[in-house]
């Protein structure tokens, strides 16, 4: 099992450490056609292969044919690395941001609720996009877990989730309850992702929306 820091030992997230460069006179001994980008894809690929319990760094440095050593040249532990990889999997769950809409022109008074009837779906989408990349990487689930989820692309699909709770209209204690049960929703979807059909997912999302569009009709 994973754990965000071993017994006694105290961690700062990969995303909070500005990593200084290697120094000038041993820059030409960096391993050559290496760096974070390309680690991090073979790392993702040989959890999707392995799992986590069989991930290692010498398990990683054998497919990419390089020394494990050569590795912390771009990470300074696993843990860096197992955040790096968990960020770039929910990178396919987090929708890129629509272009802005040209303003509309003024007509009446916008009325209350207007503008709430495209968030039952982009929920669905999101909710579904976020199982489908939970069922392709299994490992996911127990390093979002571990792990503070504050990666550029969990930061990009926390944005769209509050986008969308926006929408719903629902503002203070209703809205606060909705997004946590949202959110609660998306995190149970990890346990059992690979044993709940996808009709039994879809009817748990629908009720789920049709609770927050009862609350927000309501207020």
């Amino acid at each position: 099992m994973v754990t965000a820091a071993d017994p006694g030992e105290t961690r700062t997230s990969v995303w909070l450490v500005a990593r200084p460069a290697p120094p000038g006179r041993r820059r030409t001994e960096a391993p050559s056609g290496l760096d974070r980008d390309r680690i991090t894809t073979a790392t993702v690929r040989l959890l999707d292969a392995d799992g986590l319990a069989r991930f290692s760094m010498r398990r990683l440095a054998a497919g990419l044919g390089v020394t494990a050593m050569s590795l912390y040249w771009y990470v300074d532990t696993k843990h860096d690395l197992l955040e790096l990889a968990l960020d770039r999997a929910l990178g396919e769950s987090a929708p890129q941001p629509a272009p802005p809409a040209p303003p509309a022109p003024p007509t009446r008074a916008a009325q209350p609720g207007a503008d709430r009837a495209g968030w039952p779906g982009g929920l669905r989408e999101l909710a579904r996009g976020y199982r489908r990349m939970l069922a392709d990487h299994p490992w996911v689930a127990p390093l979002s877990a571990a792990y503070p989820n504050i990666g550029p692309h969990a930061r990009a699909f926390d944005a769209a989730l509050q986008r969308l709770m926006d929408d719903t209209g629902l503002v203070g204690a209703a809205r606060t309850g909705a997004h946590l049960a949202v959110r609660q929703f998306l995190n149970g979807c990890g346990g059992a992702v690979r044993r709940t059909p996808e009709d039994d997912f879809c009817l748990a999302l629908d009720v789920l929306i049709a609770g927050i569009e009862a609350k927000a009709a309501a207020a």
